[in-house]
């Protein structure tokens, strides 16, 4: 277990469809830094991330990883084609969507190989979020099989199907905890969450948006307005926000200036983590 200032750190990565490529900075900052959590909460683009981290991956493996398949835009296209829904009913819409994927497809499509099939088998502790479809509550999955788990985090309405087991049908996690940093309280010193959620800037786009994108920017507002109100209630200890409001959850051929996004948020880091260790210190003389 690596410590930062002998204190433990956990991580919560949050939920934004292409704009969490810049959670892969932040791990490769805190590799840097030699601090290695003790625990990882994520949620849809979050929990993919979090999952390959969470089973051994290096940030810079991870990230070497994902520019190799963004710069072959002919493999891409195949690996999207692989990962098309297909043969089951349809559960959020009865029209057939040529964009709709398979969230285990996708997944075995995009997660570098070696990844282990169940929880117990990461080398560190992961809660993915996501929401229960049938129940309409938040399901948290930290045992069993790992894919489904995450498939379910990330099945974005319109865009991925929701995922089947056992215990019903999961949605995206984003729907009810985009941000999951709550999960990590009394499991570490220092709890650092990445919100990659948009929660600042202003959009510059010309015209109407098309049904497609309004569909995905609602749900985007939406992770926004929840993000914002845990925050304000009680934020973590360290609060990393990428400038990548301008990113649709779609836009993985905007890698490069998401990642340069990420890439700037280092200082932010580092001084977060020293800034939170000092607090703790504070108070262990005023105890």
């Amino acid at each position: 277990m690596s410590l930062y200032r002998g204190k433990t750190v956990a991580l919560a990565l949050g939920g934004g469809g292409a704009r969490g490529l810049a959670h892969i900075c932040v791990l490769e900052a805190l590799d840097e830094l030699g601090v290695r959590p003790v625990a990882i909460a994520g949620a849809s683009i979050g929990a993919i991330v979090g999952a390959a981290y969470a089973a051994g991956f290096s940030g810079a493996e991870l990230r070497a990883h994902t520019q190799a398949i963004l710069k072959n835009r002919i493999g891409l296209a195949r690996r999207l084609l692989h990962a098309r829904a297909r043969g089951r009913k349809r559960l959020l819409s009865r029209v057939a969507h040529p964009l709709l994927f398979d969230g285990e497809r996708f997944l075995h499509a995009f997660w570098p190989q070696g990844m282990p099939e169940r929880f117990e088998d990461l080398r560190i502790p992961l809660q993915v979020v996501a929401t229960d479809f049938r129940r309409r509550i938040e399901a948290v999955f930290a045992t069993g099989p790992l894919a489904p788990a995450v498939a379910g985090s990330m099945a974005i309405p319109g865009v991925v199907r929701a995922a089947a087991s056992d215990h019903g049908y999961f949605v995206d996690g984003g729907l009810v905890n985009p941000l999951p940093y709550d999960h990590l309280w009394g499991l570490a010193d220092i709890v650092i969450a990445v919100d990659v959620s948009g929660n600042f800037g202003v959009e510059t786009g010309k015209g109407p948006p098309s049904a497609f994108e309004t569909m995905i920017v609602a749900s985007q507002i939406m992770m926004n307005a929840i993000s914002s109100r845990m925050i304000a209630e009680r934020p973590p200890d360290v609060l990393i926000r990428p400038e990548v409001h301008q990113y649709l959850a779609l836009d993985l051929f905007k890698a490069s200036r998401i990642f340069a996004a990420g890439d700037a948020c280092r200082d932010t880091l580092r001084q977060g983590l020293a800034q939170a260790a000092l607090r703790l210190e504070a108070r262990s003389r005023i105890v």
